[in-house]
């Protein structure tokens, strides 16, 4: 049998995803903040593409009729019939709600839809009034700017490297001795240093654990006398509320012991945390919900995202001029980008409308009543109720944020597990069952609820649930056993 190259042909099929394909997968999974710098990078890099203003044009809305019909009227079908018919603007004052979106201009239309304006009454030469925030200063700028008052030459160097080394809470988490050895210099004279930036503000900052902060904090409030200092070498016990034994070891009475939890409470355990770290970013809204007398209406914010059109024209002009192979090629490949990008873009707008509005339908009674009436939702029964794949609806939903009359969510938050109902009727969502432990535990009273009664009194609301649940729903809440929640108000002399 002799061995020898040869060509086959072979047919077969494969799902092959384009590069325009995959490209819109990311575009459904980016929010209007992301949107707008991928159409910056796209207008930047191909001269065929061109922004317009979105006070040009009515936002991409649909408005959730009542529910006795079945499929909801298309946003622009809406939008012509009231202009076809010549109606007035009827919009009622009293009864309307207008939402503060990040638009600065907002306006009545027609039939029931609100119209959200992008454009400024400033105009383009308004000052940035973000340009006059200043950022505030870190933790290590704030000591740094200390040391250098006090210190100098050698001390000054080992002041900034044990700056360096503490982190936000204002904890040093590094072994002194290994600081000595790394900077070459004695270990009394980082000990010495360190003592210095103990003094520093915020009290208690370049502590080592809680009990060295804890009386940092005392010494400078001059209540650190040797009850203080043996209370403190025990934080373990107060922890535990073990108050009899913590009452032998400190040689005080129960008033005493009263007055020394109560300073202890007032102490702060994180000195640094009000320094530094990133600034809270403020979360931009991509959709709007309000109640109309009409129904609800689903609008996206168009203020953070520019429309993008062709530029036929200039097109035109390109093309009408004297040009090579490589450069028609060229101008072939950008007016196809641009087209697609168009495209794209509008058929994003569309989806989460239509993924929108369903998540609506679908929870309406948590936008009427609140988040008791939370029902439970999947993934899969809006993608059937939409004709979408489920992939699609998770892609729409990740990283998009609803604004309405009772805040701001996460799209992804009306998605949860069901819980059965122990009468036997509909199953409830986990999120109001979470309503109501919390609201339980808040009202319980002199009388600490256990898990157990928490269990008897939420059959009695109808929610079939097990001991099991309730404490990990407690404890994803971050509320303690009613062992811990006692022992907190034993320490807090509730």
């Amino acid at each position: 049998m002799s061995l020898a190259p040869r060509l086959d042909l072979r047919q077969s099929q494969s799902l092959v995803m384009t590069p325009q394909l995959q490209q819109a997968i990311k575009l459904l999974t980016l929010s209007n903040l992301e949107i707008e710098g991928v159409i910056a990078e796209e207008i930047e890099r191909n001269p065929l593409l061109e922004a317009v203003a979105t006070s040009d044009e009515a936002p991409v809305a649909e408005r959730e009729p009542d529910l006795v019909r079945d499929e909801p009227a298309p946003a622009d079908e809406l939008v012509l019939a009231g202009e076809a018919a010549g109606e007035t603007l009827d919009v009622d004052i009293a009864a309307e709600r207008f939402d503060d979106s990040p638009s600065d201009s907002m306006i009545g239309a027609g039939d029931g839809l609100g119209v959200t304006g992008a454009a400024g009454g400033l105009g383009e030469d308004a000052p940035d009034l973000d340009a006059f925030a200043a950022a505030s200063p870190t933790l290590a700028d704030h000591l740094l700017h200390q040391a250098g008052e006090v210190l100098a030459g050698a001390d000054l160097f080992v002041a900034q490297h044990l700056i360096d080394l503490i982190d936000e809470s204002g904890y040093l988490t590094a072994n002194l001795l290994d600081v000595a050895a790394r900077l070459g210099v004695p270990l009394a004279q980082v000990e010495r240093v360190l003592a210095v930036i103990q003094t520093f503000d915020p009290t208690g900052v370049g502590a080592r654990d809680l009990a060295e902060c804890i009386a940092l904090q005392a010494k400078e409030a001059d209540r650190y006398d040797p009850a203080m200092a043996r209370l403190i070498d025990h934080l373990d016990l107060v922890a535990r509320g073990d108050l009899p034994r913590l009452k032998r070891i400190c040689q005080v009475d129960d008033e005493d012991m009263a007055d020394m939890i109560r300073e202890l409470r007032n102490y702060d355990p994180k000195p640094g945390a009000r320094f530094g770290g990133e600034p809270m970013q403020a979360v931009t809204p991509d959709l709007h919900v309000r109640r109309t007398r009409g129904g609800w209406l689903v609008e996206l914010d168009n203020s953070t995202l520019p429309r993008v059109l062709v530029n036929r024209r200039y097109h035109a002009e390109l093309s009408s001029g004297p040009q090579d192979k490589a450069s028609k090629a060229w101008l072939g490949d950008m007016l196809a980008s641009a087209n697609w990008l168009v495209k794209a873009l509008d058929q994003r707008q569309k989806t989460i409308i239509r993924v929108a509005t369903e998540i609506v339908r679908q929870q309406e009674s948590f936008f009427l009543h609140g988040v008791s009436h939370l029902r439970p939702l999947t993934l899969r029964q809006v993608a059937d109720a939409i004709e979408m794949h489920e992939s699609t609806v998770s892609r729409v939903t990740s990283n998009k944020y609803l604004s309405c009359a009772r805040g701001l969510f996460e799209l992804k938050y009306f998605f949860t597990s069901a819980i059965q109902a122990a009468d036997g009727g509909d199953a409830v969502s986990a999120e109001a069952v979470k309503s109501a432990i919390k609201s339980l535990i808040a009202n319980e009273g002199a009388k600490v609820l256990s898990d157990d009664t928490l269990v008897e009194l939420l059959n009695a609301k109808g929610f079939d649930i097990a001991r099991r649940t309730v404490a990990k729903y407690r404890e994803a809440m971050g509320i303690g056993s009613s062992v811990q929640r006692r022992r907190q108000r034993a320490l807090g002399g509730g």
